[in-house]
């Protein structure tokens, strides 16, 4: 690895969190915050959420009306709204100031309250242990190199018997080359190997141009990481479901499920 390699690596957190700016401020599809009318009928009971681009299942949830709810490296106006309104008391934690900026401005518009935080998903220390009845963690922990402190931190703010939703990509959509040539011919062609990293697995040229286009930095973890991290951090999985990728961007998208999401308890 050579010295501006290394060097990017040590500020990929800050890179990340400017391009998860840069998406903010463009309106991509995970910063668009939710309508006043969806607000108005979660204040109403008619509410979903999305841990994966399917509605989640209710039953994960059970009752959220009065329960402390942590939304972890889950800003953009979308989930934590609906869950202030549902009756949550909701706390925010993210990176990107401009993805807060979205929930912030979705409750100031609708009347809502949460709190927002901006920090690193790893790092819950301005939280006390067991602050909180769940952790709602969608797809986002492919954003840090490591992602058991995730499980660590997100265990100790939990109180007993607390939920930790999570969910994340199936690891094996990291493996293949990108080639469009292959996408074309229908070839899924194995490159890399597990645990895949930007800043390990990419040449010179493709980080630079990461570096340019503002693209965050991604990490393709172990099912050893992701499942017995939980598992090892002390939680029980209580549940487990699989999703397809509804718009595939790679070949592999459209044969085995791009999203992993778990269901786990602090006992």
């Amino acid at each position: 690895m050579n010295k501006n390699m290394q060097d990017q690596k040590f500020d990929f957190l800050r890179h990340n969190q400017s391009a998860w700016n840069k998406q903010a401020l463009d309106q991509n599809e995970w910063s668009k915050p939710v309508s006043s009318d969806m607000i108005q009928d979660a204040k109403q009971g008619k509410w979903e959420i999305h841990l994966t681009p399917k509605p989640l299942n209710k039953a994960w949830l059970g009752e959220v009306k009065g329960k402390k709810i942590l939304c972890l490296a889950s800003a953009g106006g979308q989930q934590a709204p609906v869950l202030a309104a549902s009756g949550a008391s909701v706390v925010v934690f993210d990176i990107s100031e401009e993805q807060l900026k979205q929930d912030e401005h979705v409750a100031q518009r609708d009347g809502l309250f949460l709190e927002t935080f901006r920090g690193d998903m790893r790092d819950l220390s301005i939280f006390d242990d067991e602050s909180f009845d769940m952790v709602f963690h969608p797809i986002s922990n492919h954003y840090v190199e490591d992602v058991n402190p995730v499980w660590k931190e997100s265990y100790r703010v939990l109180k007993k018997g607390g939920l930790l939703l999570s969910s994340f990509f199936n690891p094996v959509v990291f493996v293949g080359d990108r080639n469009p040539e292959d996408q074309e011919a229908g070839i899924i062609r194995p490159r890399y190997t597990l645990p895949y990293s930007d800043l390990k697995d990419l040449d010179k040229n493709q980080i630079e141009k990461k570096i340019e286009n503002k693209e965050a930095f991604v990490f393709g973890h172990t099912l050893s990481d992701l499942i017995g991290g939980q598992l090892r951090a002390g939680f029980l999985i209580s549940d487990f479901t699989e999703e397809m990728q509804p718009h595939p961007r790679f070949l592999l998208d459209s044969y085995v499920p791009a999203f992993i999401a778990t269901r786990a308890i602090k006992l």
